[in-house]
């Protein structure tokens, strides 16, 4: 798997067309064609445009050194938000060039617009007021969307320093403010960010504090460094580390620390690279791994997988466990290949029902909405972040449908798969995406020259009819 940002060096601001959407299409011309990234050429010359009407939100910010990994952090400003303008809370670690240079950042970006729009159903009740007035999506709806917010995004970020670079951060989602860090020297550490994420609630200027110097809470040493790393969303506290020496260690929270076990969990014939825990039992994991082999865990039944299967041709770089379907577990493979799994048919041999060869380069994460138990994100080498809906078929009267209103032939490829939902281009080297919990539809991801948050505006989430 190819996991390191390609040429380290500190991002930059650019004022691109593919990034900020202030290309503009001609009205003449030529039948409309479906451009294939992957697969058509640029022309000298040429240069593809973003389309602003795709997106009910898109922004790019960076914080200075590429970042391989970060995570949101869960917030009090409510579970369920779809008014503009938003704010959200993150955790991510460095790839500077120099070992001393790295650090963990914990940063908030306040003030996101975006176009707002009813979710499905429509809630009963009085919409709140207009909260801007500018136009920046097309005429043809703006009976059902307005503009949330004014301005640009304000990012406000705090620094702890940290030896080596940050291979992999996560925040435990029953106390996100407490975070486990994989770094490149071979250590796990578990940091508490309170004070961090309490100063960032409490200020709306944009301020860049120079790193600090904490402690962390815990740190255990593996015998490599490693990748794989997750919190158990089921039993508070409980840590899994994973190692490219293919050992997997269980943390167990202890009063105020934790108890790491020094016997590993052993399955894997090379570097574990995922690990899941089940989002409904907490003695139940799956990892995975460059043998090509994804393994199901009983911390129950010791130290070896209880199930073992081979998942795909190449390297198995990411697993994705669903919390809506728990029986659902999607693979992203080094070949470019993601698949999905139905736990249920394990025993019965051939356990995939969705296969999909889109992406030509390896994946570099995979993860289902949190909102839509059939909707996931996938990220590849390729610079593309594709969205998809299982739950999609074709209907040709529906195609037909469309031409006819459109009053022009599209022609749309015949091999695209009917459950690719969107396509997000303009980052180089993407490394790790990130459904928002509290906000339906927004996705996060990093990239070499930094983050994208971004709202397609064709993903329509359904909330309870009574609102959130």
């Amino acid at each position: 798997m190819v996991r390191s940002i390609k040429n380290p060096k500190k991002a930059k601001r650019k004022n691109k067309a593919s990034k900020k959407g202030d290309g503009s299409s001609s009205s003449s011309g030529p039948p409309a064609k479906v451009w294939q990234p992957g697969v058509d050429k640029l022309e000298e010359g040429e240069e593809l445009q973003c389309d602003p009407t795709a997106y009910d939100s898109l922004h790019a910010f960076h914080i200075g050194w590429p970042c391989l990994s970060f995570d949101i952090v869960k917030d009090t400003l409510g579970m369920v938000r779809t008014e503009f303008p938003h704010t959200v809370y993150f955790v991510a670690g460095t790839q500077a060039e120099k070992s001393s240079w790295n650090s963990l950042s914990i940063f908030k970006v306040s003030n996101i617009s975006g176009k707002k729009r009813e979710p499905v159903p429509t809630k009963s009740g009085d919409d709140e007021s207009n909260m801007g007035s500018d136009d920046s999506g097309s005429d043809e709806d703006s009976e059902d969307e307005e503009l949330g917010g004014s301005g640009a995004p304000v990012l406000q970020l705090r620094k702890v320093t940290h030896e080596g670079c940050v291979n992999r951060i996560r925040a435990m989602t029953q106390n996100p403010h407490i975070c486990a860090s994989w770094g490149d020297t071979g250590h796990v550490q578990v940091w508490d960010f309170s004070s961090h994420l309490n100063a960032l609630a409490e200020s709306e200027s944009e301020v860049s504090q120079g790193p600090s110097t904490q402690a962390p809470l815990f740190t255990f040493g593996h015998k490599d460094e490693g990748f794989a790393l997750d919190w158990s969303p089921v039993a508070t506290g409980r840590l899994l580390s994973g190692d490219c020496k293919s050992n997997i260690h269980l943390w167990e929270p202890t009063d105020g620390s934790w108890k790491v076990e020094t016997t590993p969990y052993i399955g894997h014939t090379a570097s574990v690279e995922d690990l899941q825990w089940s989002p409904t039992e907490p003695d139940v994991f799956a990892s995975c791994s460059v043998d090509g082999n994804i393994a199901m865990w009983d911390t129950r039944s010791g130290k070896s997988p209880v199930a073992s299967f081979k998942a795909h041709n190449a390297d198995v770089n990411v697993i994705s466990w669903n919390r809506l379907a728990s029986c659902m577990l999607a693979s992203g493979s080094d070949d470019g290949t993601f698949a999905i799994r139905d736990l249920r048919l394990l025993k019965g041999g051939d356990s995939v029902v969705a296969h999909f060869e889109y992406h030509k380069h390896p994946i570099t994460s995979i993860e289902w909405s949190p909102h839509e138990a059939s909707t996931l994100a996938v990220s590849s080498a390729d610079n593309q972040l594709t969205i998809w809906d299982l739950s999609l078929e074709n209907d040709e009267e529906e195609e037909a449908e469309f031409k006819a209103k459109t009053k022009e032939e599209v022609n749309a490829p015949k091999d695209l798969p009917p459950q690719l939902l969107f396509v997000h281009q303009g980052q180089k080297d993407l490394k790790e995406l990130h459904w928002h919990s509290q906000i339906p539809g927004m996705i996060v991801s990093t990239a070499a020259d930094g983050y994208n948050i971004l709202m397609p505006s064709n993903i329509q989430t359904t909330l309870p009819s009574d609102g959130p």
